[in-house]
């Protein structure tokens, strides 16, 4: 008998070893992965169990039953760097029963998996690191992070909304400025969220057309 998918996010309660999950992305903002190593500090000692039981990450069952993760990969690896060795996960959907390349092409249709490096340029999925530790930094991800904390755009449900917000400020902000003078960058990108141009992108808050 086929197994059917889970569509509903079932909590498994026994915990996950970190290190066995699987990304679904190559980036992070290595910067927000900072705030969230900080923001762990602060509770670790206090109510570490009740904070990882608020922050469980949704994952997908894939082949050979590895767990895939499809949000939360920044305080995945947050928590790993800082030595936290199992978090609980909610499982999203079960697509053990599909081959690797028909669950990559899957996730790809779904809006599961954003192959994208560092430059905002697609690679193929085997590109994808096997573990949390490996994911790189990129650092415009990092700028749209900060950019919707400072009000430049609203949080949306479009998956991976924030990197589409990376891309936009990856054409339109100098690396070298972004790493030299971070508060510089972040005041532009404030500047640019509010213009016409990228009013395409997912929780845009700029002036309404009838406004305009």
């Amino acid at each position: 008998m086929t197994q059917q998918p889970i569509h509903n996010r079932e909590p498994i309660f026994a915990p996950v070893p970190i290190a066995e999950l699987r990304p679904t992305q190559i980036t992070v903002g290595m910067r927000e992965v900072a705030e969230k190593r900080q923001r762990w500090r602060e509770h670790a000692g206090r109510d570490g169990g009740k904070f990882l039981g608020r922050h469980m990450i949704p994952v997908l069952l894939g082949p050979k039953g590895r767990h895939y993760v499809i949000d939360h990969h920044h305080l995945a690896r947050a928590l790993e760097d800082e030595g936290v060795k199992d978090i609980l996960v909610t499982v999203v959907a079960d697509l053990r029963a599909l081959h690797r390349e028909s669950f990559w092409v899957v996730l790809d249709s779904r809006g599961w998996c954003h192959p994208y490096d560092a430059d905002g340029r697609r690679r193929d999925f085997a590109d994808i690191p096997a573990a949390i530790s490996d994911l790189v930094d990129d650092p415009y991800r990092s700028l749209a992070g900060e950019l919707r904390l400072a009000g430049g755009f609203a949080k949306d449900t479009t998956p991976f909304s924030e990197f589409l917000w990376a891309d936009f400020l990856r054409r339109r902000i100098k690396p070298k400025r972004v790493k030299a003078d971070f508060t510089s960058a972040l005041a532009t990108a404030l500047e640019l969220a509010k213009t016409k141009d990228a009013d395409y992108l997912p929780g845009w808050c700029g002036p309404s057309r009838e406004s305009a």
